[in-house]
């Protein structure tokens, strides 16, 4: 049967997480696929601009440490093995499309606040993580009232 075999779930480990994790996980039981999960951290360094005067290692190896405990908890709780499990210094964007062409990726499920006016010409990681990718990228609304 014609489908997916590895989607990579594409996570910023908020709330609104575990509502793209219910659709990616609903699709590897559909697909019969392996499910995968990132997290990329940003260095601060880039998230402001690089002009900053002091030495942020020690607070980028806290951020660290929390994020992995964090994917760490929130993997388990989908039945992602430690060896699916991708936590990455860098640009979101780019990491994410690194590791889904690595790893045999065949969709990439992310999360997207469906933006509009200025942020959405601002562009987003859901928007990039779209327009760079080798796979199918399934965007998953988020954070939406109704």
């Amino acid at each position: 049967m014609p489908g997916y075999r590895h989607l990579l779930l594409a996570i910023d480990l908020t709330e609104e997480s575990n509502q793209v994790a219910e659709q990616a996980v609903a699709l590897a039981k559909v697909f019969g696929a392996d499910l995968s999960v990132i997290h990329v951290i940003e260095p601060l360094s880039v998230a402001y601009g690089g002009d900053i005067p002091m030495d942020l290692s020690s607070v980028q190896d806290q951020i660290h440490d929390q994020a992995k405990a964090q994917l760490a908890d929130f993997a388990a709780g989908l039945g992602i093995p430690a060896e699916r499990q991708y936590l990455i210094f860098g640009r979101p964007e780019t990491e994410i499309h690194r590791v889904s062409e690595c790893k045999d990726v065949d969709l990439i499920v992310v999360g997207s606040h469906g933006r509009h006016g200025l942020a959405l010409l601002l562009g987003s990681t859901a928007n990039s993580v779209l327009h760079g990718a080798k796979c199918d990228v399934l965007a998953v609304r988020v954070g939406m009232s109704e």
